[in-house]
């Protein structure tokens, strides 16, 4: 399961938020996800805000690439807002990209 989840966590690094330069785990985005025996993935994630332009399209990319990954049956992505995203979420790696450190 570790594998699988590690092999998920390096598809959701090939999605970028289209106005800013880092990928949407690097940015914090992603809260949690959680994969059942079956293969099923469930992907809490968030946007940078609520009126977010790829709001639509940004979690069926989610959905889509990480049903490509061998051994997912079938993803789920849930849009949460609690807690907000904010510039804290990010990896150390984003925010030295983005010029924060």
């Amino acid at each position: 399961m570790e594998h699988l989840e590690d092999k998920i966590v390096e598809i959701l690094k090939t999605i970028f938020d289209p106005e800013i330069p880092v990928d949407i785990y690097e940015l914090g985005l992603i809260y949690e996800v959680r994969i059942s025996k079956e293969g099923v993935v469930e992907i809490d994630m968030t946007l940078t805000s609520p009126n977010c332009p790829v709001a639509e399209s940004l979690p069926k990319d989610v959905k889509e690439k990480v049903e490509s990954v061998d051994g997912v049956s079938e993803a789920h992505v849930n849009i949460v807002f609690d807690p907000p995203w904010d510039k804290d979420m990010m990896s150390e790696e984003a925010k030295l990209e983005l010029g924060f450190l």
